[in-house]
């Protein structure tokens, strides 16, 4: 007890702050490495993304239990959660909300019987960059011009308390056309921006335009 007792005596401010920076990481904000291209080229990979955690629910700090919920992800919405049925954590985008119909033809879709416009930015012989002109949130994604499977579902209705999650990256995404609807309580929070980006092909060096590039800014 004494060798505790003199560890805390002459540890506990930095003691005291690891405490606070942990329930800060687990509750409030806290930042995620992004290691593959699915969300290109909104998010690349090296980028560390701002999340806040306290977008659409206060939570129990280290747990997944919901105190209130503080608000509903929207469409466009960039969302972190933890995917139980890819056993793995993701970032994606919020394509469509509880009770919305979705499809897709040749990667382009029909929400609520409504067909989404679609703005060429770039084109060449293997893939477009294109604006996907979502209400309300308009944003940059890429489709692959070699046909796939991917590039087309039926219509499909959204349950409660699940949303339909894609990545930008169209043809390079294990999302909900791969891992089913996203559940409400597997959300972290919404993503925010970039705080900081390291380029693996040229010696982890930092992307000077990505430092707190926003995610959510006009295309």
């Amino acid at each position: 007890m004494r060798r505790l007792y003199k560890l805390w005596k002459n540890n506990r401010s930095l003691i005291i702050f690891i405490c606070l920076m942990s329930v800060f990481r687990s509750a409030v904000a806290d930042w995620y490495e992004v290691p593959t291209a699915s969300m290109n080229p909104t998010i690349v990979e090296g980028d560390r993304i701002l999340t806040n955690k306290m977008a659409y629910d206060l939570r129990l700090p280290f747990t997944h239990t919901s105190l209130m919920r503080t608000a509903e992800p929207e469409v466009g919405d960039i969302i972190v959660f933890d995917s139980k049925a890819a056993n793995n954590r993701l970032i994606k985008r919020v394509i469509g909300l509880p009770g919305d119909t979705v499809s897709m033809i040749n990667n382009e879709l029909i929400i609520n019987d409504q067909a989404i416009s679609y703005t060429k930015l770039k084109d060449n012989d293997i893939e477009q960059t294109l604006i996907e002109n979502l209400p309300s949130a308009a944003h940059v994604i890429q489709v692959s011009k070699t046909p796939s499977l991917v590039q087309h579902f039926s219509k499909v209705t959204i349950p409660k308390d699940m949303y339909l999650v894609m990545g930008d990256n169209r043809d390079n995404s294990a999302d909900s056309r791969v891992i089913g609807f996203v559940p409400r309580d597997e959300l972290l929070g919404k993503a925010n921006k970039v705080i900081v980006s390291l380029d693996y092909e040229n010696n982890y060096f930092p992307r000077k335009e990505r430092v707190l590039k926003d995610l959510y800014s006009a295309p």
